[in-house]
């Protein structure tokens, strides 16, 4: 979020773009502060070679510049592609469309943190009870059990219960993503589930810079800026200012 003088707070939408590197079993992996029933014989994901763009974009404006950035980074030509995020309806429509060969992911941790919510409204935040519920269906997610899950979710008739709306919508939101909720398969073949790139960008590439105390920004500079920090953070600043200089030039000479 980024406040605009004149706006008030508003959203800035971030596409990241890794490359995926497969290191080894999980045989071989450092100790993990997960439970050793996680992740235990996975491969091991490493992201790399980021890259992102960002801007106060509608869902449509955002699906241009993905695609543009996709373009930019040779995706539509790499064998395996995935994309890691929260399951909101919009990213699977405008993903579909740049790039229908991408594996769709909903990030763990947005699955994880559903059914705590769920846990906590039903058994209280903090209690055994509930962290004894939470894992329990936790490991049916990661197991590929998906479906359990569902019905689990649906046997409790959240609908009928005063539970804030993330809650009651949880069955319907579990089984409208069950074909990108395949934790299981997706490690097995080495996609990252974790969406911890983008989610880190928002504070490094965009709040760091833009979130200073001030006034507030107008959308124009918000946009140059939010542009420009793509490709820095990106490590094409040097080649992007270039480019922007040669157009400018030639701009200048034509009316010479």
């Amino acid at each position: 979020m980024i406040r605009l003088r004149d706006e008030g707070w508003k959203e800035v939408k971030i596409c990241a773009i890794s490359e995926v590197k497969v290191v080894a079993s999980g045989a071989k992996r450092a100790r993990s502060k997960r439970r050793s029933s996680r992740r235990k014989q996975d491969p091991q994901v490493h992201l790399k070679e980021h890259s992102y763009c960002a801007g106060l974009w509608d869902a449509d404006e955002m699906e241009r510049y993905q695609y543009a950035e996709g373009l930019r980074r040779g995706i539509d030509y790499v064998e395996k592609l995935s994309s890691v995020n929260d399951g909101a309806p919009w990213i699977e429509r405008i993903t579909l469309t740049n790039f229908p060969h991408a594996v769709q992911i909903v990030d763990w941790t947005h699955a994880r943190g559903r059914l705590w919510a769920v846990g906590q409204a039903l058994y209280g935040e903090g209690s055994d009870k509930t962290k004894a519920w939470v894992e329990a269906n936790l490991d049916k997610l990661w197991a590929g059990n998906g479906w359990a899950v569902v019905g689990t979710l649906r046997s409790l008739e959240l609908d009928q219960r005063p539970v804030p709306d993330e809650v009651r919508q949880a069955p319907g939101y579990f089984e409208s993503n069950l074909a990108r909720m395949r934790y299981e398969q997706f490690r097995a073949e080495g996609y990252p589930i974790g969406s911890g790139t983008v989610e880190s960008s928002g504070k490094n590439v965009v709040h760091h810079r833009m979130r200073r105390p001030g006034r507030g920004w107008v959308r124009n500079n918000v946009q140059g800026m939010l542009a420009g920090l793509g490709e820095l953070h990106s490590g094409r600043f040097s080649w992007a200012w270039q480019q922007i200089y040669d157009q400018r030039s030639k701009v200048t000479h034509s009316f010479e």
